[in-house]
């Protein structure tokens, strides 16, 4: 589990596959696949990171993805 982090796109990915990625867009707003906004570059990180963690078995109530998903709110 790895998210790669370059200056215009971010990946995450699990087991060698691209689960998810984040693109900046200009005016230095991220686009993050699955989330229905535009982000900073780290609340973008936050939200890929929200994303692993669903992704490996952590639920919706699960008390960190909880917390995490206040940061990027």
């Amino acid at each position: 589990m790895a998210i790669k982090i370059n200056d215009d796109c971010m990946m995450l990915e699990i087991n060698g596959e691209v689960i998810s990625q984040a693109q900046w867009r200009s005016g230095g707003w991220w686009e993050v696949d699955y989330w229905p906004r535009s982000f900073d570059r780290n609340q973008a990180i936050t939200a890929l990171t929200v994303t692993e963690l669903l992704a490996t078995g952590h639920g919706d109530d699960d008390p960190l993805v909880v917390a995490l998903r206040e940061e990027v709110r």
